[in-house]
């Protein structure tokens, strides 16, 4: 057992002041790199991934004495620049998978993820190498204490700080000065300038627009306006362009051809903010012509229902479609959008403020989440441009929308319309093999082939149930009725909610990006460890392995059942850091060593995790689905957190084997890819596979490893 070096004192709230910066670092820079850098959008997990790696690679050469934590300002403001060097490459394209704003894959691009992945893995090092000195201070139990109390105290704060006014200026600017003064000795100069640096660089990068940080997004807005271009001797042409937005017009709500706004998310299109009302423009004028075309596609569905008395909403966004439901008689309007921001960017922009209208009630959450608590009937369901362009969690693979485009999703919203009503699915962007992957999803969930309408890129699926007051054409407006398309293809399910993957399996770009990362953490590792790998090692790492993959299997439960918000998943990570906690205390007071007997109701717990259907979790009340995921979800976490602080207390050098562990949690996010391929469900026996496997290396005869 580690004891007390005669200068620990102090060590522990060091030890939990450097954990806490770690996370609230490692969240930051979750949420601020894929505004920058675009790429990153659909690998946001790597970046947590990667931040264990520098973690651990930290903690590993903790006792070489290479004091790597003075030269983190060098390694922040380096990081900074070149993630900033990098904002304006574009996203590549990937094979078998459909990415908003992509372009063709190029060797540039993924040597960029490349670089990204690595620089942000080299700026934890410091950091790990901090902590696991701190370690070698104390008792390992109580280190792993203070460790978890500090992460425990980075996560809340980071979810505070979100909520309140998210600013990467801010939250960097903090980062760098408590590192500074965590520094044993006085900060050099150079560590000041590096950091003045880094923090001037992300300022002057921020420009001098409005932007908005929403929960999910960076957020800018600009507004369109008419190019014309006469130049002597050429030619003259007219077109539509886009400059940063100005504070809007006084008399908005009531001018004479009111501006329209164009809302970007990560620096890319996402959405449209103005009037659908035709009588606000001028007749032909190029205002009219664009909003003229957005009408047609909202009041498809309106053409076959009628006046409707009550519609649904499901990303109600800038309220364009909501907006469309009351011009065409609504009663009332349900409108769910997930972003908070959004609405309130609506009301301050849109020309006729949707979500003012005493016949709309916004609803702000998960439009899956809504679907299970509501006992409404509609005349019309409306899934309207949900198509996200992030991940919704950093612990998982799954975009924003996942859980809203399913089979199961859509089953579950035709059960809330109303006889002679219609559920509507609308889409931009989409490939062929898209297109069919939705219209055969509704089929599978109705019952009946939709009708499936096309404009261009735009796709409107209208699935009706029953008769409907008036029959389908084959063309309105610019819309064709068209013929869904046969074949075999993968349908998104709850267990596999990858709407946007042509296939079941893991895309190409995706396995070599990984691919390359895992090989070259392995030889980093390898290398920096300079002896062999022991029993304890293995025990460790595989415990890391398994943590991090209960973890993001954790996350996608909590979000199916009760939506795939940010609030939720912050939830479920100070959960899981409270559970650990509680297990650290438990082996503390109660337990004197490691029992082997702990491993079975680990095993207990992950079996009945599996065994018991998701599905069968998510028809239950709220009550029930609440009861379960606190105490049947967290369970297994609090066993092999008690298998963790048993064999942790013992060991020899604790700072090595927690840098293990933080490896193994590594190789556990990249091999929740897997996933991609098997469904979720299934990386549960993952799960057990590496609690067993642990449990082998326990047998083989646990010794820590020599000093």
């Amino acid at each position: 057992m580690t004891v007390a070096s005669p200068t620990s004192g102090g060590a522990g709230w060091r030890l939990f002041a450097l954990s806490f910066t770690a996370l609230f670092l490692e969240l930051m820079v979750i949420r601020w790199v894929p505004s920058e850098v675009r790429m990153v959008a659909y690998y946001a997990n790597l970046l947590l991934i990667s931040s264990f790696l520098g973690l651990g690679v930290g903690a590993l050469v903790s006792s070489r004495g290479w004091n790597l934590f003075r030269l983190f300002p060098l390694l922040f403001a380096a990081d900074i620049v070149l993630l900033l060097w990098l904002g304006n490459d574009l996203l590549p394209s990937g094979a078998g998978e459909f990415r908003f704003g992509a372009t063709q894959g190029s060797f540039r691009g993924h040597l960029c993820l490349l670089l990204v992945f690595f620089a942000n893995a080299a700026m934890f090092a410091p950091l790990g190498e901090a902590v696991g000195r701190q370690f070698a201070r104390l008792p390992a139990l109580r280190a792993y204490s203070w460790d978890l109390a500090g992460s425990l105290a980075g996560t809340l704060a980071f979810g505070l700080f979100s909520l309140l006014s998210f600013s990467p200026l801010i939250g960097l600017t903090a980062v760098m000065l408590v590192v500074l003064l965590l520094g044993e000795r006085r900060p050099s100069g150079w560590s000041v300038a590096a950091g003045v640096a880094a923090i001037g660089a992300v300022w002057l990068a921020s420009g001098h627009r409005e932007i908005f940080w929403s929960p999910y997004y960076y957020i800018t807005v600009d507004e369109s306006y008419l190019v014309t271009e006469n130049p002597p001797g050429g030619t003259f042409r007219q077109y539509v362009a886009d400059r940063p937005a100005s504070a809007p017009p006084a008399a908005l709500k009531t001018m004479r051809d009111p501006p329209i706004y164009t809302l970007r998310v990560n620096q890319d299109f996402y959405q449209m903010h103005g009037t659908v009302d035709l009588s606000r423009y001028t007749v032909a004028g190029w205002r009219y012509d664009m909003i003229a075309a957005m009408y047609e596609q909202y009041r498809l569905p309106y053409r076959l229902i009628g006046r409707p008395e009550r519609v649904l909403v499901l990303g109600a966004g800038g309220g364009m479609d909501v907006e469309t439901a009351l011009l065409n008689g609504a009663g009332h309007v349900d409108a769910v959008e997930i972003d908070p921001t959004i609405p309130r960017i609506s009301n301050r922009l849109s020309a006729s403020a949707p979500y003012l209208d005493p016949r709309v009630t916004l609803h702000v959450g998960d439009g899956r989440a809504f679907l299970q608590r509501t006992t409404g009937q509609f005349d019309l369901v409306a899934f309207g441009y949900l198509d996200s362009q992030a991940l919704f969690s950093y612990g998982a693979n799954v975009r924003l929308d996942g859980y809203i485009y399913t089979v199961e999703s859509f089953r579950q919203a035709y059960r809330h319309v109303r006889e002679g009503g219609v559920m509507a699915v609308w889409f931009f962007g989409g490939r062929e093999w898209l297109m069919r992957k939705l219209a055969h999803m509704v089929t599978e969930a109705t019952g009946s082939e939709p009708l499936v309408y096309m404009n261009h890129g735009a796709l409107a699926i209208i699935a009706p149930k029953g008769a409907t007051a008036h029959p389908a054409s084959r063309t309105v407006d610019k819309w064709t009725l068209v013929a869904a398309g046969k074949g075999s293809i993968a349908l998104a399910t709850d267990d596999w909610p990858y709407l946007y993957l042509e296939r079941r399996g893991i895309p190409t770009d995706y396995a070599i990006v990984i691919g390359l990362l895992a090989a070259l953490s392995v030889i980093a590792v390898g290398t920096l460890r300079g002896r062999g790998f022991g029993s304890a090692d293995g025990h460790f790492l595989f415990l890391g392995w398994g943590f991090l993959l209960l973890q993001a299997k954790g996350i996608g439960d909590c979000s199916l059942y009760f939506g795939g918000t940010w609030l939720v998943t912050t939830m479920v990570i100070t959960g899981v850091l409270l559970m650990v906690l509680l297990a650290n205390w438990t082996a503390l007071r109660f337990l004197r060593g490691f029992n082997p007997w702990l491993y079975a109701p680990l095993f207990l717990t992950l079996l009945a995790l599996l065994l018991v259907p998701r599905e069968t979790i998510l028809a239950q009340s709220f009550g029930f689905r609440l009861g379960w995921t606190l105490l049947a979800v967290p369970l297994p976490i609090f066993f092999a957190g008690l298998i963790f602080s048993t064999t942790f207390r013992t060991a020899r050098n604790p700072s090595a084997l927690f840098g293990a562990n933080l490896i193994g949690a590594t190789l556990g996010g990249f091999s929740e890819y897997l996933g991609m391929w098997t469904g979720s469900q299934a990386l549960g026996y993952l799960v057990l596979t590496a609690y067993a496997a642990s449990l082998l290396c326990m047998r083989r005869g646990f010794q820590g490893p020599p000093k």
